[in-house]
């Protein structure tokens, strides 16, 4: 029941996702496409962000599935700055106990600069 209910979720998702793809492009015209690109090597980076480890993302290779796909995040997070607290690591935003995703800026792992690109590149899926 949860895995269909689950797979109904993401097909809902990435259909979803498919339907705003124009608007996203043109998100990363006015961003700057080198800020993004620079985001998705981050996020792809196994020494820096590393989101493949846990979730599958865009056009990412052998992705995890311990943590949600990252697909329609501008319709989960309209507010973008409580995405960038979430991977920041504030606690007042881990709203699912015993995460596993590391609090990458509380504990240095990434600058906030990193942060920023991540989130600017997670925010176009």
């Amino acid at each position: 029941m949860f895995n269909s209910n689950m797979k109904k979720l993401l097909t809902a998702l990435a259909i979803s996702s498919a339907v705003i793809a124009a608007p996203v492009t043109s998100m990363a015209a006015e961003k700057g496409a080198s800020t993004v690109e620079e985001g998705k090597k981050l996020a792809f980076s196994r020494s820096k962000g590393n989101c493949l480890a846990c979730h599958m993302t865009g056009d990412g290779a052998m992705p995890g599935n311990i943590g949600p796909a990252l697909i329609a995040m501008k319709l989960r997070y309209p507010d973008k700055q409580k995405l960038y607290d979430k991977v920041w690591g504030k606690p007042e935003t881990q709203t699912v106990p015993n995460s596993m995703m590391p609090p990458f800026g509380q504990h240095g792992i990434l600058t906030d600069e990193e942060i920023s690109k991540i989130v600017d590149y997670i925010y176009t899926l």
